[in-house]
């Protein structure tokens, strides 16, 4: 395996860790990223319960919580490793004023793209997080 993709799947897995301690609601949590019911079909389904605000809060949490770990984690990883600027901005987000509210939409969109048997096999995280990639990557 590659270096460079070593460290990437380091800063991923940190931050999926991070996302899991940055999920708190007022109401029941979310289960978190061990947990095997919280999938891409569970938070697609939150997410797209446009008219509760108890998912909307859910949904909107899980989401922020995963995007800001993994991004933590990266950072983490830029600091503590040598890595080249190309490789460190090849697994970075470009976010600057991206709203929660459209990651939430992409990754909705993106959601309805995929079969629900493979929405609920595939982790909540990684589904986010490739999401994310495929609308916010830095280039």
């Amino acid at each position: 395996m590659k270096p460079a993709l070593s460290l990437a799947l380091c800063a991923l897995t940190f931050g999926v860790a991070m996302a899991a301690q940055a999920q708190t609601t007022s109401q029941a949590p979310t289960p978190g990223p061990s947990d095997p019911s919280f999938s891409a079909y569970t938070l697609a389904q939150q997410c797209a319960a446009k008219s509760d605000n108890a998912a909307q809060g859910q949904c909107v949490g899980a989401v922020r919580g995963i995007v800001r770990g993994y991004q933590y984690g990266v950072l983490f990883l830029s600091q503590r490793a040598s890595l080249p600027v190309s490789e460190t901005q090849r697994v970075s987000l470009c976010l600057t004023d991206t709203q929660v509210s459209s990651i939430v939409d992409d990754f909705i969109a993106d959601a309805k793209q995929v079969s629900e048997a493979d929405l609920r096999r595939t982790p909540a995280e990684v589904a986010v997080l490739g999401s994310v990639h495929a609308h916010h990557a830095c280039t």
